[in-house]
């Protein structure tokens, strides 16, 4: 069972994250929805799709300008109150690594920090544990935030993963962390090249038997751009590959872009796995 903020999710219902950036300089939409209106306007179209949490970050995740925690809070801490407010059952996830911004979008609402750089600042799952809100925790291979692999090296990629994200799972629960409300991310181009992060997908379900929920982000990433040679807008096909691939393997939670169309590979894996049966029935019947 996954517990986040009103809703709770059963072991095989696979749930949508719709990725929300409140930046100027995001690396897939631009910046379209830094403006509230926008930016509101897709959390509606993805909320009438079929997401189930919205994922709001107010710093991309590549190098680029500075931006500062007070800035961090500016851009995301008002945004998820007025989220909370139009729609009181949805789960809303704050993609920071800092506590002091996890600090300020738990007052104002959030139900979950998605701590996306692997602990960097210890301090975040203490405010997780601290609000009794949920946690991701992400293998970042050590990274700085904002920063790229370079020459990244790894024995065995999914035995550092996993000896990284279950130990970040492990003391965010001693902390206090509601143990159905923490997730383990693999950290898809975190820390990584796209060999490695093709083998964290091959090897998925090593993730899958630890027993935490597993969240991926492949949406539109460069390790699908790269496996493909595809530029960051011809990436959907690829990345609902790996989503298939991922959901088959056993992963619950999927932070994308695309949300209708990830909810149709969802619900398809889901039907041929047995976890749930055809929308309609008709063929052979009549």
């Amino acid at each position: 069972m996954l517990r986040l903020g009103r809703r709770e999710f059963g072991t095989h219902e696979p749930v949508i994250m719709a990725i929300v950036n409140r930046t100027p300089d995001s690396f897939y939409d631009r910046g379209a929805t830094f403006r509230d209106e926008p930016a509101l306007a897709r959390v509606e179209q993805a909320v009438a799709e079929g997401a189930a949490i919205i994922d709001i970050g107010g710093v991309k995740a590549g190098p680029g300008e500075e931006v500062t925690a007070e800035e961090e809070a500016r851009r995301t801490v008002g945004f998820v109150a007025e989220v909370r407010r139009r729609f009181p059952d949805v789960v809303i996830s704050v993609d920071t690594w800092r506590a002091e911004v996890g600090e300020a979008v738990c007052e104002a609402g959030a139900d979950l920090l998605n701590d996306a750089w692997g602990g960097v600042d210890p301090g975040l799952a203490e405010v997780a544990a601290r609000y009794r809100v949920g946690l991701v925790c992400t293998h970042a291979g050590g990274a700085e935030p904002r920063t790229r692999p370079h020459r990244i090296a790894y024995d065995d990629v999914m035995a550092d993963i996993l000896d990284v994200t279950v130990g970040l799972a492990e003391r965010a629960l001693a902390l206090g962390v509601p143990r159905e409300s923490i997730m383990i991310d693999p950290g898809h181009d975190f820390g990584k090249n796209t060999r490695h992060s093709l083998e964290a997908t091959r090897r998925l379900d090593e993730m899958v038997a630890t027993g935490w929920p597993v969240l991926v982000s492949l949406s539109n990433k460069d390790f699908v751009g790269e496996t493909l040679d595809r530029p960051v807008k011809e990436r959907v096909v690829g990345t609902l590959a790996t989503t298939a691939v991922s959901a088959w393997l056993g992963a619950q939670v999927y932070r994308v872009h695309e949300v209708a169309e990830t909810r149709q590979v969802l619900e398809m894996v889901s039907a041929i796995a047995g976890h749930r049966g055809p929308a309609v029935a008709r063929r052979g019947l009549a």
